[in-house]
């Protein structure tokens, strides 16, 4: 049976104040609906997200702030950071995690600049919503096996595609390279590499 997680609820205490902000950012509005003056659900989504967000009013019993560690993926962060920047938002700089896992809770062994190499899963930013709710960003341009479908490819915007078009330019840049001479089935490469990064199968050489 499929599960699929769908709506995360986090806190605020003022609900116009956090519409604003998250819709600022150019979350898509899917909701507003009140049925009295004690109770009010708004739900936005994030561009390209499966998940939506729900706020309001008597919709949870956090304390506004309390949700932190909230994920959302991007294919180039330091053009997320430059996008969160312009709509509003407060990121942090890029950063990635002294062991190279994951990250530490907090600031706990943050190190300055994205992953050694840009290694896909290992460059963070943070922000704050204006209670303090915390989000994370984090740069996965090539998933690890098995956790997409290779059958099924998709981007989620433009700005995505166009990313994946340019690492596929760049790695095909390289196999150029090594054969020594131009590829007339370029297009077919491209498309085979970007099927492979995206559902962690293995790239073409």
């Amino acid at each position: 049976m499929d599960m699929k997680l769908e709506v995360v609820v986090i806190g605020v205490s003022d609900v116009d104040r956090a519409k604003d902000f998250y819709t600022g950012l150019g979350w898509r509005l899917d909701a507003d609906v009140a049925t009295d003056e004690s109770f009010r659900v708004v739900q936005v989504t994030p561009p390209g997200s499966p998940t939506s967000v729900i706020f309001g009013k008597s919709v949870t019993a956090q304390e506004p702030g309390t949700a932190q560690g909230l994920h959302l993926i991007v294919s180039d962060i330091e053009a997320a950071r430059d996008e969160l920047k312009r709509m509003g938002a407060e990121p942090t700089e890029v950063f990635h995690d002294a062991g190279g896992v994951f990250h530490h809770g907090g600031t706990d062994a943050r190190v300055d600049g994205p992953a050694p190499s840009r290694g896909s899963y290992g460059s963070f930013l943070s922000f704050s919503d204006p209670d303090g709710n915390g989000w994370l960003l984090q740069e996965i341009t090539n998933r690890l096996p098995g956790r997409l479908d290779p059958s099924v490819t998709q981007f989620s915007s433009t700005s995505d595609l166009a990313a994946a078009l340019r690492r596929a330019a760049a790695a095909h840049g390289e196999h150029e390279a090594r054969t020594g001479q131009e590829d007339p089935n370029w297009p077919d490469w491209y498309a085979a590499y970007m099927v492979a990064e995206q559902a962690g199968t293995e790239l073409p050489s």
